[in-house]
């Protein structure tokens, strides 16, 4: 996944620590793939990374245990860049794990960012001056904000022996970045295990300097840092947000026909991995959009055994939970099916009534022929067009991590 030829290769790679813990996050899974604002943490970070003004490497570094989900993060995030990320497996320690990301880079990289993917929401700026840093001076970069709390010394006894100057002090944050070749050299003659970049670095001799970095690059290390993470999500969603969905269904005499969530006696029903509810599956895939949570193809594959032959509720249900832990309320969705069959006028209400009660807000649905043209008037088809309005809640719940 990698360039072959090492001068296509791009100067800069950029490595994603993501097999840290989540212990004290108080989730069960490993913290990079703990959502926030509806995506999880991996997603966020690869989003500043793929937003770099120049061409990079990115290469992932996930535990053992989620590095297929590492790989679905990384291609949906990618997209047609794809073949610029890989995920590798890591080790032991954060030095191992870096390591391990180190050696996937192609030759031909000059710069390399390590990043951690806890401090996802660090702005790509922070990105830019440390590379900018790197390129212009050969040394190793680390953004840091200054201390503005008081700090004092204490004794065995917790009592304070004395203030610290605070003006020599310094937060250090991610991405830090080091000329490629000399920090491999300084990783490998590394004789104590360091938890952080720089150490290494400094431990070879070579010299570290500081550039801005952003309130923004903390590290989401507790559920107060995960709470603040979401509001600072939210204070950035624009109010009111619309998406789109489409979804086309060939006709199948020996299916039954389920749409808009009712069955359909005595008609054709629809080819598909579920029960093919072209009206329920583009609503969800309008929400979703909305959202900006990807598909119903990307959330829910047709190769997930829970969901063959599922009902469109089913889809429906599960995207609602994916939307309102992201911060979103569902305003509105409107329905646009074009098809010869079923006759739909009869129980457009009933339809309108049970994805209203479903989905927790108005939805009207229409329906239309194509005059002959195409296959839904050739009568071999349905296609179902939605589009949802949904409004950025006040006060987002917890995100809901589940697949």
């Amino acid at each position: 996944m990698t360039p072959a030829d090492p001068s296509a290769a791009p100067a800069v790679g950029i490595v994603i620590v993501a097999a840290g813990s989540g212990t004290r996050l108080g989730h069960p899974q490993p913290k990079a793939f703990v959502a926030v604002g509806g995506r999880t943490l991996l997603e966020h970070a690869l989003e500043a990374a793929f937003a770099l003004a120049e061409p990079a490497t990115i290469v992932v570094v996930a535990p053992a245990s989620h590095r297929d989900e590492a790989v679905a993060i990384a291609s949906r995030v990618a997209g047609p860049a794809v073949a610029s990320v890989s995920v590798v497996t890591g080790g032991a320690t954060r030095q191992q794990s870096v390591g391990a990301g180190l050696a996937a880079l192609p030759e031909g990289t000059r710069e390399v960012l390590i990043h951690d993917a806890a401090r996802a929401l660090q702005p790509v700026a922070v990105f830019e001056r440390v590379v900018a840093r790197v390129r212009a001076d050969g040394v190793g970069v680390v953004p840091v904000l200054p201390v503005v709390d008081t700090i004092a010394r204490r004794d065995v006894d917790d009592r304070v022996v004395e203030p610290v100057d605070r003006s020599d002090l310094a937060i250090v944050q991610t991405p830090q970045g080091f000329p490629l070749e000399l920090y491999r050299e300084a990783l490998a003659q590394a004789a104590a295990d360091h938890t952080d970049d720089t150490g290494v670095h400094r431990a070879a001799g070579h010299p570290v300097v500081v550039v801005e970095g952003d309130a923004r690059g903390f590290k989401i290390t507790t559920p107060w840092d995960l709470r603040r993470a979401e509001q600072l999500l939210g204070a950035e969603r624009p109010a009111l947000r619309t998406g789109i969905g489409i979804d086309v269904h060939a006709y199948d005499e020996s299916a039954p026909l389920w749409l808009g969530g009712l069955h359909w006696p005595d008609e054709p029903g629809l080819a598909g991995h579920s029960d093919g509810d072209a009206i329920s599956h583009a609503v969800c895939d309008a929400l979703l959009s909305a959202a900006g949570l990807g598909d119903i193809g990307s959330r829910f594959g047709v190769d997930d055994p829970r969901f063959a032959d599922a009902r469109g509720e089913v889809f429906l249900t599960a995207s609602l939970e994916l939307v309102r832990a992201a911060g979103f309320a569902v305003v509105n969705v409107a329905v646009q099916i074009v098809a010869r069959r079923p006759r739909f006028a009869p129980r457009r209400h009933e339809v309108e009534a049970h994805l209203s009660r479903v989905v927790g807000a108005p939805v009207s649905v229409a329906a239309t022929t194509s005059d002959g043209l195409g296959f839904t008037g050739r009568g071999e088809g349905v296609t179902a067009v939605a589009t949802a309005l949904l409004a950025a809640s006040a006060d987002p719940p917890a995100a809901d991590t589940r697949r």
